[in-house]
């Protein structure tokens, strides 16, 4: 694997480990430089903007640690590098969540298309699109139905 698709495909994992641990700001800062959503819900963009949106819609559980106790498992990445310092990925992720009220248990499976640009920094997300195919309980998880998008 060369080095730029390594990096890359660390930033997809950075992603997850920023979610689960309820660092919300840090996924701000992560994606602050890009849009962020699904074709049905829209999307934003802004590291403040992207925070906000994850703190409004994600629990998260003060008795243990303020994290959401999910694990986003992202797999199967497809890293396509565009030769201009530009890059796109398909991967899979699934989210599996243990609460006192919810068992463990996967609660969402779907597909994250990304796009990336390159600068003298290095690699950064300059689009996240997510979409659901599967869902299961979210209600330990969301404070929305992400149901109500696929009218």
């Amino acid at each position: 694997m060369s080095i730029d698709k390594l990096e890359i495909t660390e930033l997809l994992y950075r992603y997850a480990e920023l979610i689960d641990a309820g660092d919300f700001d840090g996924v701000g800062r992560l994606l602050a430089r890009s849009t962020f959503g699904g074709a049905a819900s829209g999307s934003v963009s802004g590291a403040e903007n992207i925070a906000k949106l994850f703190a409004m819609t994600t629990r998260r559980y003060p008795d243990h640690g303020n994290t959401p106790r999910t694990r986003h498992l992202v797999l199967n990445p497809i890293v396509e590098l565009g030769g201009d310092g530009t890059a796109e990925t398909r991967s899979t992720f699934c989210v599996v969540q243990d609460t006192e009220t919810v068992p463990i248990q996967p609660i969402v499976v779907g597909r994250y298309y990304d796009a990336f640009g390159r600068d003298d920094d290095g690699w950064y997300f300059t689009e996240r699109k997510v979409e659901i195919q599967m869902i299961g309980d979210v209600s330990a998880h969301l404070m929305v139905d992400p149901r109500q998008y696929d009218k």
